[in-house]
């Protein structure tokens, strides 16, 4: 489990009074010179002999049971609980102690349970994503491993809903021992969260889900956060069964061309970095059939390849490249350092954008034939809005202001394929719903034509605002 840190330990221990908790339980305490006395609630006392120290807010009895401690030794003897159970309850403000004669072991949850018992499956799936963000939020350890990655981008933490699997959602649900508690872990395990072991499947992972068209969770990886793991301990994980869906959907309907990572953390790499014209595949041969629909959906024309370098990234890299080929679709090559990947180009870096700035501009043709004509100094991509916001009212195209067929136009020779990376007026690409990312010379200004979305239909173009750096909603 997680470690709690020894700093909210120390807080709880001061911060929570055991005199309010006594009282709360039932105890009845008298002031004993420096000391409040009461008859101990964890044995049949005739006599008190439960004493609290509160200027150390510790507590003793002196009786049958000689138990004692601090306000989470309290709460593990009064609710029959875990030391960390007995912290999260702290955590959440316990407002009592049950009273009872003896230690007790109880099967009713006093934590909120952050799932809905009767949620349909796909409503439990996200409901634990929302419980897992929830908790990276609040992790000392998980937001330390986001930005030691160069994955902290505060946008990213919310709008891919990155979460942390810190084992405690099982203290939260009902018990096991329970019939409601029993049907529902039931289900989470049917959903790959729990394993029959009754362990959360993603304990101690950073968990990023992928989202479908419709806003469901439809897969999910986890990352371990530390590296003293035991012998064959895997580091990354997925749900249970074949691999669905596609991280970042949004990318693939704003632009015709995006960078394919090999693995989803390269890919928030770039993302964090500004370049969110990207996606994932699971793994070097984990470009699924999924991918190639959403390829294929959304009109992708131009992929740059961002595999790792090295035997496995290469081999990969050059049979993705030749069955995109086939479908019309232009590969390039992004190529690191010998046996680094994007994540590493990054970490080793002072300016993550400048390095992978870099690694984009010089991808390497990997198309047979010469090669097509590219702009080795053009301005790097502005990071852009996945999904355009309303705009003004239907605009018709004038002669400076080029219809669909031009603004594919890239600043090479006419017609020539290159990556798409900003340069000579009017250059932009198409997305789903005809959305043309129209670019100026370096997104210069905010006029017709420079640094604008715009949406093509019927001949006319709508204007959606100008194309600048703001918060990507969530890819729901």
């Amino acid at each position: 489990m997680a470690r709690v840190p020894d700093a909210e330990i120390e807080r709880l221990k001061a911060e929570v009074p055991l005199g309010s908790l006594a009282e709360a339980a039932g105890v009845v305490l008298a002031r004993t010179g420096a000391d409040l006395t009461g008859r101990c609630p964890f044995h049949d006392d005739d006599t008190p002999s439960l004493v609290i120290s509160p200027d150390k807010n510790l507590w003793h009895c002196l009786g049958a049971c000689q138990a004692g401690g601090s306000v989470i030794d309290w709460v593990m003897r009064a609710e029959g609980v875990s030391f960390r159970h007995a912290v999260e309850l702290l955590r959440d403000g316990l407002p009592a102690a049950t009273a009872g004669a003896g230690p007790k072991r109880s099967t009713v949850r006093k934590l909120a349970p952050p799932v809905e018992r009767t949620a349909a499956d796909h409503e439990l799936l996200g409901q634990v994503i929302d419980y897992y963000h929830r908790v990276l939020l609040e992790s000392p350890a998980a937001l330390g491993y986001l930005a030691r990655r160069r994955i902290d981008h505060p946008e990213a933490l919310e709008a891919f809903r990155l979460g942390f699997a810190d084992r405690t959602l099982g203290l939260r649900l009902p018990d096991k021992r329970r019939k409601d508690g029993a049907e529902l872990r039931g289900r989470l395990e049917r959903l790959g969260v729990f394993r029959a072991s009754g362990h959360e499947h993603f304990a101690g992972s950073l968990v990023i889900p992928v989202f479908g068209e419709d806003g469901a969770v439809s897969e999910v990886y986890g990352r371990k956060v530390r590296d003293d793991l035991r012998a064959g301990t895997p580091r990354h994980l997925y749900l249970p069964g074949p691999h669905r869906g596609v991280w970042n959907l949004p990318a693939l309907a704003a632009s015709g061309e995006v960078i394919l990572a090999e693995s989803l953390i390269d890919a928030l790499t770039f993302w964090c970095a500004g370049f969110r014209h990207v996606t994932a595949c699971y793994g070097a041969g984990g470009f699924t059939a999924d991918h190639e629909r959403a390829f294929e959906q959304h009109g992708v024309r131009r992929v740059l390849i961002a595999f790792d370098r090295d035997g496995v990234g290469d081999k990969a890299a050059r049979d993705l490249a030749a069955g995109l080929a086939a479908r019309g679709v232009e590969c390039f090559r992004v190529e690191f350092p010998a046996g680094a990947d994007a994540n590493d180009v990054a970490v080793g870096s002072k300016s993550p954008a400048d390095a992978l700035g870099r690694a984009i501009r010089s991808a390497a043709w990997m198309g047979s034939g010469p090669g097509p004509a590219r702009r080795r100094d053009a301005p790097l991509p502005e990071p852009a809005p996945a999904v355009p916001e309303p705009g003004p009212s239907p605009v018709p195209f004038s002669a400076a202001d080029p219809p669909p067929a031009a603004v594919l136009a890239d600043a090479g020779p006419a017609g020539s394929p290159a990556p798409v990376m900003g340069g000579g007026a009017g250059a932009g690409v198409v997305g789903r719903g005809g959305v043309v990312a129209v670019r100026g010379a370096g997104l210069a200004g905010p006029g017709p034509g420079q640094g604008q979305l715009v949406r093509v239909a019927a001949g006319q173009r709508h204007v959606l605002g100008p194309r600048r750096p703001r918060r990507d909603p969530v890819p729901r």
